[in-house]
This record gives structure tokens, C-alpha cells and sequence, in this order.
């Protein structure tokens, strides 16, 4: 699959999920946060749609190639559904433990629904470093390990503002954005290391 139909598919959610919103709004008098919700699964899928078109050709080119081989189709194979499941666990356990959840057990076991795709992500990406060439295995070990240690600064940095109460962050919210952190700056590392490797 190219870059470019990743790009209509991230289009093609977005105006899907602001359908949504518009039509939970206008339509269906749903409330505000899950009008906000759809709208918000919109925006992410709409600046998706954008960071493709903002790439350099190169970079395009060059995912082409490596999508297009065995281990690129089985690994975006595995990848998309993970994907999906993960928006949609991640918006469904957030949805129903705000709405109240009176058991402990259930209510733990509802918030860490999203980790379940999380691990399929995981498993997918193992995979697929298992079976690419050697070069593409050190340019993806490189950017992961590149984008361990910047997130795991951060976040170390992060944490010593909070006790010197620099800042005043949110514990639970910080915790959530450790995996798409560390998402985003493994793409960008990769952007970097691929071109010094090609």
C-alpha cells in the first residue's frame, strides 16, 4: 500500500468521523463529549492526512518500496486492524469510565482495554523486524532506540520540573501519551536515520 492511499484512507476517516459529529450534533442530539469525541477522532485522522502530504518525496518513495515488499504487506496487514482497535478501545474505555463504573474490577478492566491492540501492534512490529533485511533492521532498531531515549528524557525531565513544582502535570494524562509520543518520534527518527543510511 502506498503512502498516498494511507493518506485517502486517513481522509476518508476523518470526514467519516465528522459526519459523525455533525450528525450527533444536528441529528441525533448526542452529547457534548461524544460530538466531541468524533470530532476530536476527525481532527487526528485530518492532521494524519496532512503530515502525508507534508513528507518529502523521497521518504515516499522510499515506504513504497519497503511496504510493497513481503514483509511490509503482512506487517500492514497485521497493523491496520490493531489500529482501528486501538481507536476504538481507547475512545470506548474512556467514554464508559466517565459515565461511571461502580465496580473496581470492572472499571480497571475497562480502562486497559486499549492495551490489547496496543500488544497486537507489538507483536505485528516484532514480526516484521524479524523478517526485513539487515539494513532496514538496523535503520528500524536505531530509530526505536533513538526515540526510547528522547521520550524517556522527557518524561525523566518531565517528572523532575513536577517535584521541583515547575510545572504541574497531570500524572494519568502524561502516562497516556507515552505510547503516541513515542509513536511520532519513532516515525521522525526513522525519517532521519533512513536518509543518513540511503
Amino acid at each position: 500500500m502506498t503512502l498516498r492511499r494511507f493518506m485517502w484512507l486517513f481522509l476518508a476517516f476523518a470526514l467519516g468521523a465528522f459526519a459523525l459529529a455533525a450528525a450527533g450534533r444536528f441529528l441525533l442530539d448526542w452529547p457534548d463529549n461524544v460530538v466531541g469525541m468524533w470530532a476530536g477522532i476527525g481532527a487526528g485522522n485530518l492532521l494524519g492526512c496532512l503530515l502525508f502530504l507534508l513528507t518529502p518525496r523521497w521518504w515516499r518513495s522510499h515506504c513504497d518500496d519497503m511496504y510493497a515488499q513481503p514483509a511490509g504487506r503482512r506487517y500492514l496487514r497485521a497493523l491496520w486492524p490493531a489500529l482501528v482497535g486501538y481507536t476504538l478501545t481507547l475512545f470506548a474505555s474512556i467514554f464508559l469510565v466517565k459515565r461511571g463504573i461502580e465496580s473496581v474490577p470492572l472499571r480497571g478492566l475497562v480502562a486497559v482495554l486499549p492495551v490489547l491492540p496496543i500488544g497486537m501492534m507489538m507483536l505485528a512490529a516484532l514480526r516484521y523486524l524479524r523478517e526485513i533485511d539487515e539494513l532496514q533492521r538496523r535503520i528500524e532498531t536505531d530509530a526505536i532506540g533513538v526515540a526510547s531515549l528522547l521520550v524517556s528524557l522527557l518524561y525523566f525531565a518531565g517528572g523532575m520540573l513536577q517535584k521541583a513544582k515547575v510545572i504541574e502535570l497531570d500524572a494519568g494524562v502524561a502516562m497516556i501519551w507515552v505510547f503516541p509520543l513515542l509513536c511520532v518520534t519513532y516515525g521522525i527518527a526513522k525519517m532521519i536515520v533512513t536518509r543518513r543510511y540511503l
